[in-house]
């Protein structure tokens, strides 16, 4: 399949490449305001990669497709470095949300690939039983018919300026002109005229397989590179997990990790490089220069 990666500088045999790796419905462009607030001297030395991960953006499959598993995103990650890190160059991998989970799953499969890791809110999810397997199959099972059907899609809207106020109303605290210009790269027109959201809607299906805690930990102590655990003010977990998961939990789970610090932004949600790229790029840049 084609792969959309967004790049900013070229490679540098003596510098790690930087590789950043974007959350769900969201797209590399993402990433932007964080580039721009990187220092000169740190940016003049880095070859920076923001793919679009499959599904999403501009990295369509070219035939239709309705599930999408995390071993995908595995898959297209280590063909991504081995294309622009060859041989045995080390990267620094940064990822946001989801991206983050999937930045600390490759940091454990492939420890001598990861120079630094920066997680930025991949908290992972709650916890699960076994006896939750046969309902999350009937689950999928289910979702699967509905996306079918058409009743499972994305949003569509009559304007740029609609997704953009769509942005804001999911992150308060991004401003008109970064929502503005966000919304050109989350969506496009389509020939109807209407703005659609590139992104798949094959990812609002459930997944089948449950998250496995007990495998998530021993992935975690595989990992060898230094570990930057970054999150918000707000506490993003306490806001989708209902009580099932909480921030304390996520910081015992880092405890599997060898080498690992956490820092938080103030004020600051789940995007929170849309709210504080300054603030997100310094602590990146410091943790991948030390």
């Amino acid at each position: 399949m084609s792969y959309r990666v967004r790049t900013w500088g070229q490679p540098n045999a003596t510098t790690a490449p930087l590789v950043l790796a974007h959350g769900w419905m969201d797209v590399g462009a993402s990433y932007q305001f964080v580039v721009d607030a990187f220092s000169p001297a740190f940016f003049a030395n880095r070859f920076i990669i923001a793919p679009d991960w499959r599904g999403f953006g501009h990295s369509m499959p070219a035939s239709p497709c309705d599930h999408y598993t995390f071993a995908d995103y595995l898959g297209d990650l280590d063909a991504l470095l081995h294309h622009y890190a060859p041989g045995d160059q080390v990267v620094d991998l940064v990822g946001h949300s989801m991206g983050g989970n999937i930045a600390m799953l490759y940091a454990a499969a492939r420890p001598a690939r990861i120079r630094r890791l920066v997680n930025l809110e991949g908290f992972g999810m709650a916890a699960t039983q076994p006896a939750q397997a046969p309902a999350r199959l009937t689950q999928w099972l289910d979702e699967l018919r509905q996306l079918h059907s058409g009743e499972i899609r994305l949003s569509t809207y009559d304007s740029q300026e609609a997704v953009a106020q769509r942005l804001q109303k999911t992150n308060h605290r991004l401003p008109q002109d970064k929502a503005l210009w966000l919304a050109g790269q989350w969506a496009q027109a389509g020939a109807d005229g209407r703005w659609a959201i590139l992104g798949d809607a094959a990812h609002k299906v459930v997944n089948p397989q449950l998250f496995r805690v007990d495998e998530v930990l021993a992935a975690y102590a595989t990992i060898t590179a230094p570990l930057l655990a970054i999150e918000a003010s707000d506490d993003s977990i306490a806001k989708w997990s209902q009580g099932t998961y909480s921030l304390k939990q996520y910081h015992e789970r880092l405890q599997s990790v060898a080498q690992h610090q956490i820092a938080r932004v103030e004020d600051a949600g789940h995007m929170l490089h849309h709210d504080q790229p300054q603030a997100v790029a310094q602590l990146i840049e410091d943790f991948c220069t030390a």
